[in-house]
């Protein structure tokens, strides 16, 4: 199995910038799709980005490109991402999830990831 422990949350003014991290265990080899997902209070589980184990590959939900930058350090088992010019709409609890599956039309579906972690509360607030 894969353990995903997710960290960095935190409070942070609009325009600012946060970074998660999310640190996998256990049989991280089998490994092949990394990605986050959101969800704010009261909404459903949205997809904000994925990247390939390589992290050559990657793909950002609509609203997060050219703010969230997606990266995997593979030697420390753990991925990044990192948010800039944050709006109170991006307020969430983020959550990164793992696949052995590759990229497919189903990435941006919370039913294709097979490990996820407890989440990591974002607030944005001025």
């Amino acid at each position: 199995q894969v353990q995903l422990v997710e960290s960095g949350g935190g409070l942070v003014q609009p325009g600012g910038s946060l970074r998660l991290s999310c640190a996998a265990s256990g049989h991280t080899s089998s490994i092949y799709t990394m990605a986050w997902f959101r969800q704010p209070p009261g909404k459903d589980r949205e997809f904000v980005a994925a990247i390939t184990r390589s992290g050559e590959t990657t793909m950002y939900g609509n609203s997060m490109k050219g703010r969230f930058s997606f990266s995997i350090d593979n030697a420390k088992n753990t991925q990044y991402l990192q948010m800039h010019s944050l709006k109170p709409e991006d307020t969430a609890i983020y959550y990164c999830a793992a696949t052995g599956n590759g990229f497919t039309n189903l990435l941006v579906s919370v039913k294709h990831y097979d490990y996820w972690g407890q989440g990591t509360q974002v607030t944005v607030s001025s």
